[in-house]
C-alpha cells in the first residue's frame, strides 16, 4: 500500500507492478519506519526534558519572588499587625475576607457575613461577592479550614504561598505558548528568564501580593496558551473539544478573580475581530472564542448575584454585535479587493451601532451607572474635553494611570528584550499587512499570490493571533502604565518565538539571498542560546546580589494607630479617612469603615467625595454634619495628605477637592477664571487649633508624627 501511495504522487508515470519494483521499495520502506521511530522517540525525549525545564523554572520563579517577599519585609520575624499593614491600600480589604471567613465559627456563618455585610460601608448593607471579586478569598479559606494543615501553617502563609504559587502556572503558561509558537522549548526557556530578568517591569506581586490582578494573570496567560493551541491546524476532534474546555475554564477563573475583566477581554475580542476580518482565523474557531467569553462572563454574573456591571460590559455588547452583524451580513468573504473592502467597511460600522445600541439598552433598564467614571476619565485621559469630575482626576492625577514612562524601555533593552520584540513585532506585522492585502484581493488571483509565496512566509493562525494581541495590548500599555503587565509578559513570549522561529530565519535568510535549511537551523538554536548566555552573564550577580540583600518591615506610626484602635475603641466604632487607610483599619483592628478603595460603585465614589470634604475648605459643620451622615464615630487624618508634596499643584488630593467644589489652590500659579475664594479654611489643618468652633464637635484623642484621630460628639 505505501509503495502503491508514494508512486501515485509522482508525475503522471504509472508504476509497475511487477516483483522486482516491490523488492526495490522495500528496503526504503523498513529505513522510513526506522527513521519514523527514532523521529518519534527523539520528540518524545524533547517533550519529557521540555516539561520539565518548564515546571523547574516556575517552581523556581515562585521560590525567587517568596524569597525576595521575605527579605524585604522579614516577614517571618514581624508581629501580625505589622504583616497585615503591610497588605497595602486595596490589597488589605480583599485580605480582610479571607481573614473574617476564617476566623468565623462556621464556613456558613462566615458566607452569610459576606452576603450581608455592613461593616464595610457604615449605615449600608451590602453583599460583598456581589461588589467585589472575592471567591478566591472565599476558596482559599474555606480550603484552609478543612485541610488538616492549621498546625504546620499560619493562615497568611497559606494565602501567600498559594499566590506566589500562581507564580508557577504564570510563567509554565508562558513558557508553553512560547513553545507552541516557535516549535522548541528552548524559545519557552528564553520567555522564562526574560520574565525573570526584565521581574520589576512584568510583575509586582511579591509587594502587592493580594492584588486582583495577581490572581486573574495566570489563568489569562493559561487561556492564550490554551487559544494558541486551538488555533494550530489539522487538530484532531477530541484535541479539539479538549482545548475549548480549557480555555472556557481559565476564561472563567480570569473573569472570576478581576473586576476589570471585561475590559481585558474586549480588546482580546477586537483582536479576535480585526484578525476574522480579513480572513487570517478560523471563523468557526473564532465563533467558539465569541460563545466562550460570553458564556464565562455570564456564569461569572450569575456567581455575583446579577452584578449589573457585569451585565452592562461592552464586552457583552460588542460580541452580541458581531454574531448578530454575521447573520445580516451574508458572502463577507466573497468577491474582489474593492468589493471586500466595502463590505468590510460596512461590516464594522454595522458591528458599532449594533454594540452601542445594546449597551444603551441595557444600561438604560438597569439603570446602570458603575462604570461612568471609567469614561468620564478615558474621555479626559484622551483630551476631549477637561473635567472638574473629582473621580476621573483622581484617576489622572495617579502615576499609575498615566502614560507608561520611557525608562521602561532603556531597562527592557538592557535584556535585549525590547530590541529584539521591535525586530520582531517588524517582521511580522510587514508579513500580516502582505497577507491580510492577499486574502481580501480574492483567490482568482493566483499569478500574484504565487509571487508573493516566493518572497514572503505564510502567517500560521496561532501567530497571527499573537501579534495582534501583543499590539493591542502594548497600546493598552502605553496609554495606562498600570496595565504594563499585560504587555510585557507576553513581549517576552513574542520576542522569544521570533528569535526561534524557523518561519522568521527563513524570510530574513531569503531577502538577503543566503537561506539554505541547514543554514536556518544552526541560526535558530544558535542566537537563543548566545542571547541565554548573555542574560545569565549580565544578571545572574545581580539577581544573587538581590537576594543577599535583607531588609525589614518599618511603619511604626501605623502599628501604633492600629493598636490604639484596637484597644481603646468599641468594636462597633464607625472610622472615617482616606480609602487606602480604611482598608488596613478593617483588616488589623475589624472596625466599620465609612468608605474602602473598591471603586466600581457609584453610591461608594459619591460618598468618599463627600467624606474627603475633611481636606477640603469646608465649615467644621459642614464636616460635622456630612461625618454624622454615614454614622461616623471617629475621623482620621493623615499629614502626609493635608500637607501633601508627592503630587504637583492642581493634583494633590486638597486641590481635586477645592476645583470640584469651586474653590481657588493653595499656593502659588494659575487657577480657572470662575474659581471664587472659599469663606473658610482648610479643615484638616484649622482642627489642629483647637478653636471652640471646633471642639464642639471634634475632640481630639490619639496623634502621633503622622495621624490625628478626632472623636466626633455626639449632639441630639
Amino acid at each position: 500500500m505505501t509503495t502503491v501511495r508514494q508512486r501515485r504522487v509522482g508525475k503522471g508515470t504509472e508504476a509497475a507492478e511487477d516483483q522486482p519494483s516491490e523488492e526495490k521499495n522495500a528496503k526504503p520502506d523498513g529505513k522510513i519506519l526506522s527513521d519514523h521511530t527514532g523521529g518519534k522517540l527523539w520528540n518524545v525525549l524533547s517533550v519529557t526534558v521540555g516539561g520539565i525545564v518548564a515546571i523547574s523554572l516556575g517552581l523556581l520563579t515562585s521560590v525567587y519572588v517568596a524569597t525576595l517577599h521575605e527579605n524585604d519585609l522579614w516577614f517571618s520575624n514581624i508581629k501580625e499587625v505589622e504583616r497585615e499593614i503591610s497588605f497595602r491600600t486595596e490589597c488589605g480589604l480583599y485580605y480582610s475576607y479571607y481573614k473574617q471567613m476564617i476566623q468565623a465559627a462556621s464556613i456558613q456563618q462566615g458566607l452569610h457575613g459576606l452576603v450581608y455585610d455592613n461593616k464595610t460601608e457604615s449605615v449600608r448593607t451590602i453583599n460583598i461577592l456581589e461588589r467585589m471579586n472575592v471567591y478566591q478569598e472565599v476558596f482559599l479559606s474555606i480550603l484552609y479550614r478543612i485541610l488538616p494543615i492549621q498546625q504546620y501553617l499560619e493562615p497568611v502563609y497559606f494565602y501567600i504561598y498559594t499566590l506566589f504559587g500562581l507564580q508557577a502556572v504564570y510563567v509554565i503558561a508562558l513558557y508553553v505558548t512560547s513553545w507552541l509558537l516557535s516549535g522548541t522549548w528552548l524559545s519557552g526557556l528564553l520567555a522564562a528568564c526574560w520574565y525573570i530578568t526584565n521581574r520589576i517591569d512584568t510583575t509586582r506581586v511579591e509587594f502587592t501580593i493580594p492584588l486582583r490582578e495577581n490572581w486573574a494573570l495566570p489563568f489569562f496567560a493559561v487561556q492564550i496558551a490554551a487559544i494558541t493551541y486551538l488555533l494550530r491546524t489539522h487538530l484532531q476532534p477530541v484535541q479539539e473539544r479538549l482545548t475549548l474546555m480549557a480555555i472556557f475554564i481559565a476564561t472563567f477563573l480570569f473573569s472570576l478573580t478581576w473586576q476589570f475583566n471585561q475590559f481585558m477581554m474586549l480588546i482580546q475580542a477586537l483582536a479576535l475581530f480585526i484578525l476574522d476580518c480579513f480572513d487570517m482565523l478560523p471563523t468557526a474557531k473564532v465563533t467558539w472564542l465569541y460563545t466562550i467569553q460570553i458564556s464565562g462572563l455570564l456564569l461569572v454574573c450569575v456567581l455575583q448575584f446579577f452584578n449589573s456591571m457585569i451585565l452592562g460590559s461592552l464586552l457583552l455588547s460588542f460580541n452580541a454585535s458581531v454574531l448578530i452583524t454575521r447573520t445580516i451580513q451574508k458572502n463577507l468573504k466573497k468577491g474582489g479587493l474593492l468589493n471586500r473592502l466595502v463590505k468590510l467597511i460596512l461590516h464594522v460600522l454595522l458591528v458599532l451601532c449594533f454594540t452601542l445600541l445594546i449597551n444603551k439598552f441595557i444600561k438604560k433598564i438597569l439603570n446602570l451607572e458603575s462604570d461612568e467614571h471609567i469614561f468620564k476619565f478615558l474621555k479626559a485621559k484622551f483630551g476631549f474635553g477637561a473635567t472638574r469630575d473629582f473621580d476621573a482626576n483622581l484617576y489622572l492625577c495617579e502615576e499609575a494611570f498615566g502614560l507608561l514612562p520611557l525608562n521602561t524601555f532603556s531597562r527592557l533593552s538592557d535584556t535585549l528584550l525590547f530590541c529584539i520584540y521591535v525586530f520582531v513585532l517588524f517582521l511580522m506585522t510587514v508579513v500580516a499587512v502582505i497577507v491580510a492585502f492577499r486574502n481580501l484581493s480574492g483567490s482568482n488571483q493566483v499569478q500574484l499570490m504565487e509571487k508573493m509565496e516566493e518572497c514572503t512566509i505564510t502567517l500560521k493562525p496561532d501567530a497571527a493571533y499573537n501579534l495582534i494581541h501583543t499590539v493591542l495590548f502594548g497600546c493598552l500599555a502605553l496609554s495606562t502604565m498600570r496595565m504594563k503587565y499585560l504587555w510585557t509578559s507576553h513581549m517576552c513570549v513574542f520576542a522569544s518565538f521570533g528569535l526561534c522561529s524557523t518561519e522568521i530565519w527563513k524570510l530574513i535568510l531569503k531577502c538577503i539571498h543566503l537561506y539554505t535549511s541547514r543554514r536556518t537551523h544552526v541560526i535558530k538554536y544558535s542566537i537563543p542560546i548566545i542571547t541565554l548566555l548573555y542574560i545569565s552573564y549580565k544578571f545572574w550577580p545581580g539577581i544573587m546580589d538581590e537576594l543577599s540583600e535583607l531588609r525589614e518591615f518599618y511603619d511604626p506610626d501605623t502599628v501604633e494607630l492600629m493598636n490604639w484602635i484596637k484597644s481603646n475603641t468599641p468594636n462597633t466604632a464607625v472610622f472615617a479617612g482616606s480609602m487606602q487607610l480604611l482598608a488596613g483599619v478593617k483588616l488589623c483592628t475589624g472596625r466599620t469603615l465609612t468608605n474602602h478603595p473598591h471603586y466600581e460603585d457609584k453610591n461608594l465614589r459619591e460618598r468618599t467625595k463627600q467624606i474627603y470634604q475633611i481636606y477640603a475648605k469646608r465649615s467644621p459643620e459642614d464636616v460635622y454634619r456630612i461625618l454624622r451622615s454615614f454614622g461616623t464615630d471617629y475621623v482620621i487624618l493623615e499629614d502626609s495628605i493635608c500637607y501633601e508634596r508627592r503630587h504637583s499643584r492642581g493634583c494633590r488630593l486638597r486641590d481635586l477637592l477645592d476645583i470640584a467644589n469651586g474653590h481657588i489652590m493653595d499656593g502659588l500659579g494659575e487657577n480657572e477664571p470662575d474659581l471664587k475664594p472659599s469663606l473658610y479654611p482648610r479643615f484638616c489643618e484649622e482642627i489642629k487649633k483647637n478653636l471652640p468652633s471646633y471642639t464642639v464637635h471634634f475632640t481630639r484623642v490619639f496623634q502621633n508624627k503622622t495621624f490625628h484621630v478626632y472623636k466626633l460628639a455626639k449632639h441630639k
